[in-house]
């Protein structure tokens, strides 16, 4: 039982009709969830029973996952398909109460992203911004440093084809079983540090992935030969396309958000698998483990340092007149409103205050 009451509302929005759970008084503090990568609105499910019932909660079902109808992802324009679906929404006032809705955001992994370019694009409709392992602000694979600079003039190792083919296979079968790749042992072993933080949750959440949309024009998205290693970058559609930096990026523009900048907080755990400064879904971090064949070195191919990008561009947002705070949780893996939903409500609460 969730402490809001949530239903579920289809809203025909940016040309796309979603599904978007909401729940809380048309007139409470507005709070705006989006959802990760291979998942959906239902993967908040732990954290709505640690909100309060006065806040107004509104998660949608971004293109490609949940029962939002099925819509490509132009991935030239990065994440910005899914931030003008979720712009789209801030004037319905069947979900905020009011159209001008300056909603408290807060976004895992992907969703961070989304965050970030919804910030950039409409940053006087952001009161706060809450980043849950959030994808870097130069997005995610082939680069090298602190700064974005690309590991080749290609972008190799992101994008579509970075993606397990058999994970891949078995998401689109809707596998419910417990094979090396499956979407379950993917669930267990990469979205969480110990399985157990699942509990009873694990077959609502198992649902949350299965519900991700396959295909070259949503995930994992077309990608394009190269000459560099592992031999494969970016295409131009798809979900991991839009968010390769061939097409995303945004750290300077995040910087320069004009004043007042919306407080931004920061929250991960130091055991996350797939954000994390060695990545166990980098293919350069794992070429460096010898999993994939062929890795030319570190001082050609290094891992991407997610972790270090994102506090080094959080630092220029400070230095420029904003303000951020990092949390990081001991032990804790890629979901903290998973593994540590009271703690991450409470910051959640600190942020809408």
């Amino acid at each position: 039982m969730t402490s809001v009451d949530l239903e579920q509302i289809q809203v025909s929005a940016n040309g796309t009709d979603q599904n978007v759970l909401v729940g809380g008084p048309a007139d409470g503090i507005p709070v705006l969830l989006i959802h990760g990568n291979c998942s959906s609105a239902a993967f908040w499910a732990p954290l709505l029973r640690h909100l309060p019932v006065t806040l107004r909660v509104v998660a949608p079902d971004l293109r490609g996952y949940g029962t939002t109808t099925p819509a490509p992802v132009d991935a030239t324009r990065g994440l910005r398909d899914f931030a003008d679906d979720v712009a789209a929404l801030l004037d319905r006032p069947e979900l905020f109460g009011r159209a001008g809705a300056r909603p408290v955001v807060a976004g895992h992994s992907m969703g961070g992203g989304v965050a970030m370019q919804l910030l950039v694009d409409h940053p006087d409709r952001v009161a706060g911004l809450l980043l849950e392992a959030p994808l870097s602000p130069y997005g995610f694979g082939g680069t090298r440093d602190c700064d974005g600079t690309p590991t080749t003039d290609d972008f190799a190792g992101a994008g579509g084809g970075a993606a397990n083919p058999e994970f891949v296979r078995l998401l689109a079968a809707g596998d419910r079983g417990d094979g090396q790749f499956s979407p379950r042992t993917l669930l267990r072993a990469l979205y969480v540090a110990d399985p157990a933080a699942l509990g009873d949750d694990e077959e609502l959440l198992l649902d949350s992935v299965l519900s991700t949309v396959t295909g070259e024009d949503n995930y994992p998205g077309d990608s394009t030969p190269s000459d560099n290693w592992p031999g494969t970058a970016p295409g131009r559609r798809g979900v991991l396309n839009a968010m390769s930096p061939r097409w995303f990026g945004l750290a300077d523009a995040l910087v320069a958000v004009p004043a007042p900048k919306p407080p931004v907080v920061w929250v991960r755990g130091d055991a996350d698998a797939i954000v994390s400064d060695a990545s166990m879904t980098d293919l350069a971090n794992l070429g460096k483990l010898g999993v994939v064949p062929g890795w030319p070195g570190e001082p050609a191919c290094p891992p991407h340092p997610m972790v270090s990008q994102t506090r080094a561009v959080l630092e220029r947002y400070t230095a420029a007149g904003g303000h951020y705070r990092e949390v990081c949780y001991p032990g804790v893996g890629h979901s903290p409103h998973v593994e540590r939903p009271s703690e991450f409500a409470k910051e959640m609460l600190q942020l809408l205050s």
